[in-house]
């Protein structure tokens, strides 16, 4: 007997087939005519792995207005509010928010999170807070941690002490910010010095690189020489890349080849990178986001980040990646079918590749997280943005929904009312 069944669900890839789950693997798929513990009828229902964020900041999370309201609505009052608060919280405020995130993000199917812990104070509470939380949600999300130097790795006195102090406390990533530090020169060393601090140690390694409406902020070209150098490949990501934006062409069309022959990925934010960036021009106005599909044709792995909810940076944001999809279907003007799906591919597998998620998919063996959505396709799912009805995390069903039959289909037609159910077999 199995332990879960999820009966009739569409596939991502527009197939239908059962899912037989026992313990915390998928045992089965494909006609499955065993009995289960339990058993999921999601017929009509789109059935996908779980949705990962790659870039987020959960020791800001939830303090939107502390100490005061970001009213220029810059990243560098952003940055200033948060160096306020991150003297004053405590390890238990920021556990507090953190896990109320987390339970928000499991209601929405969201089972893994990348995100990035500022180490510029010498407390380091938020690493301590991060720390906790990853073992508290560890059951049903994996987090990652990043060490984010946020005032530069170099800018403040104990910068990259405390980078390498937080990473031998157990964080999981080495992050940096080289646009963040004095001069040119020193953020291009920056980018030298943490490459080889990966490298050494075999970790992964996230950068806030080029964020920045500048388009002389070539950072990332440095990063890349350096990912070739050391080989780190799908290990390394570069986030936001929003100066790439602005770059002259001329210039891009040298860069984006050395980008793909590196192998390293890219993590756009678009909720956050057109609400920050373009903040200093009239008209035109600039919105910042990265050349997605330029990257996506040389075949580097994009993927949707959502950086940011209700924090000093941004007074919005749900924990629902596919409002990320969304925005970023938008913005980057992805509008063909082939790349509508694509977004939502975005915010589940290329997401899954970029933090090197062990056992992630629906195949026989993979690790037993889905989310089954109310939704028939993941371009429908994209557009709708629909309620997960069931989510499944390593086996076991952490939240659930009844469903809301006001949905329209394809051709503006409501949607036919199924009956639904859960039960013993």
């Amino acid at each position: 007997m199995f332990d879960l069944l999820v009966r009739g669900g569409t596939l991502p890839d527009g197939t239908t087939a059962d899912i037989a789950i026992k313990g915390d693997r998928i045992a089965a798929v494909g006609h499955v005519d065993a009995p289960a513990a339990r058993v999921i009828d999601a017929t009509g229902d789109l059935v996908a792995p779980p949705f990962v964020d790659p870039h987020f900041h959960m020791d800001a999370v939830l303090s939107y207005g502390l100490p005061r309201v970001n009213a220029s609505g810059t990243l560098l009052e952003g940055i200033g509010l948060w160096g306020e608060l991150r003297e004053v919280a405590s390890v238990e405020d920021m556990v507090d928010r953190a896990l109320r995130y987390c339970d928000w993000a499991v209601s929405m199917g969201l089972l893994a999170i990348r995100t990035h812990v500022d180490t510029t104070p010498d407390h380091l509470r938020g690493v301590e807070a991060m720390l906790e939380v990853k073992r508290r949600v560890a059951p049903y999300i994996d987090l990652q941690l990043v060490a984010f130097p946020q005032d530069g790795l170099y800018r403040t006195k104990t910068g990259r002490q405390n980078v390498i102090r937080a990473l031998d406390m157990g964080v999981d990533v080495v992050g940096g910010i080289p646009h963040f530090e004095r001069t040119m020169e020193e953020g291009a060393e920056s980018m030298r010095d943490l490459a080889r601090i990966a490298a050494d140690r075999g970790l992964m390694w996230d950068v806030h690189c080029d964020e920045t409406d500048d388009p002389m902020s070539r950072h990332v070209e440095t990063m890349a020489r350096e990912v070739t150098r050391h080989g780190l490949g799908l290990r390394a990501a570069g986030s936001h890349l929003t100066s790439m934006h602005s770059m002259d062409n001329y210039y891009v069309s040298k860069l984006l080849p050395l980008i793909a022959e590196s192998g390293m990925t890219a993590i756009p934010n678009p909720l956050i990178n057109i609400t920050l960036q373009g903040r200093h021009d009239t008209f035109p106005k600039r919105r910042g986001l990265t050349r997605v599909k330029e990257m996506q044709a040389l075949g580097i792995t994009v993927g949707w980040g959502q950086d940011c909810v209700l924090d000093p940076w941004y007074s919005l944001g749900t924990a629902d990646m596919l409002d990320v999809a969304f925005m970023g279907l938008h913005v980057a003007q992805m509008t063909h079918p082939a790349e509508m799906a694509r977004c939502f591919t975005m915010v589940t597998e290329c997401n899954a590749a970029i933090m090197g998620l062990e056992g992630y998919g629906l195949g026989v063996g993979d690790r037993a997280s889905l989310v089954v959505l109310d939704a028939g396709s993941p371009t429908e799912a994209v557009r709708l943005r629909p309620d997960r009805l069931f989510v499944v995390s390593k086996g076991k069903v952490v939240a659930e929904k009844a469903r809301n039959d006001s949905r329209l289909t394809l051709d503006g037609r409501p949607a036919s009312v199924r009956r639904r159910h859960v039960s013993p077999t």
